[in-house]
């Protein structure tokens, strides 16, 4: 497996400042990642490091950050004041993995003609549906070692529920931000309170983008998630985890091994990676 060095991530000289843990690949391949947790949660979360190692071993610089509130809170929910300033951090972050991966923040490839249109939506297989048949995971998994390139000039953004909420947020308020966002259990509304639809932003949202969202998730059906989807107007994909809640599966010491690893394939899929 190609090495990867981990280390803790600080700039304090941007407010609000960044906080978190570089993955820097030990052959770059010219891309980065940006990382960020959900409201009761860390850039430790299990899954957000397993996403970022499986990630930098590909070759990405990965930058896994606390929110703004999560740096001055150690623990609990952020409050409705917070949003803003989670966005503004969420910024400062995307411009610290730039200077890190030493390449320009060059959206051309969300800007791509390839990416637009309301009609561009896809539903892929269920993860646990796909281990089963074995079909995208012989079609598109490749060694441990491999690194994929075609990347330069590439950074995307992604989160986890409330992370992924900002940072969709952040990149419709600033449609040539990145090249694409991965958007993981998007809490589409409150459980039970269907009716209380956080997709306002959305119709505004021309960042390419791959949602990973559990069949059992309380924060929105896979058909609400559908419907959604056809709100935004650029290309985008629905990956439904079969059997997973909220939490995909990594709650407490528990850790669902193959997810990450799919969740890469298809991104790559999606983003036209190749290796």
């Amino acid at each position: 497996m190609s090495a990867t060095s981990i280390r803790a991530f600080a700039d304090n000289a941007v407010d609000p400042p960044v906080r978190g843990f570089l993955h820097t690949p030990e052959t770059p391949n010219g891309a980065a990642v940006v990382l960020t947790h959900g409201a009761g949660s860390s850039a430790q979360a299990p899954l957000l490091v397993a996403l970022a190692e499986t990630f930098s071993t590909a070759g990405f610089t990965v930058l896994r950050c606390d929110l703004p509130y999560r740096q001055v809170r150690s623990f609990g929910p952020p409050g409705p004041a917070d949003a803003a300033r989670d966005r503004a951090g969420l910024e400062n972050a995307l411009e610290a993995v730039k200077k890190n991966v030493g390449a320009p923040l060059l959206a051309d490839f969300a800007r791509s003609g390839d990416f637009r249109g309301r009609d561009q939506s896809e539903v892929a297989p269920p993860l646990s549906r796909t281990l089963r048949q074995g079909g995208d995971q012989n079609k598109v998994g490749a060694p441990p070692n491999a690194v994929f390139v075609g990347w330069e000039r590439r950074i995307f953004l992604g989160g986890h529920s409330y992370g992924g909420r900002q940072s969709s947020m952040l990149c419709a308020e600033s449609p040539d931000l990145v090249a694409g966002l991965l958007l993981m259990s998007y809490p589409l509304h409150p459980p039970r309170r269907p009716e209380q639809q956080r997709t306002q932003h959305l119709p505004s949202l021309h960042a390419p983008t791959l949602f990973v969202h559990g069949t059992h998730d309380a924060f929105g059906s896979i058909a609400e998630m559908q419907h959604t989807l056809k709100m935004i107007p650029a290309k985008t994909k629905l990956l439904p985890v079969e059997g997973a809640g909220h939490d995909l599966g990594f709650k407490g010491k528990a850790k669902k091994e193959e997810l990450p690893r799919l969740i890469f394939s298809e991104f790559a899929h999606f983003f036209e990676l190749s290796s």
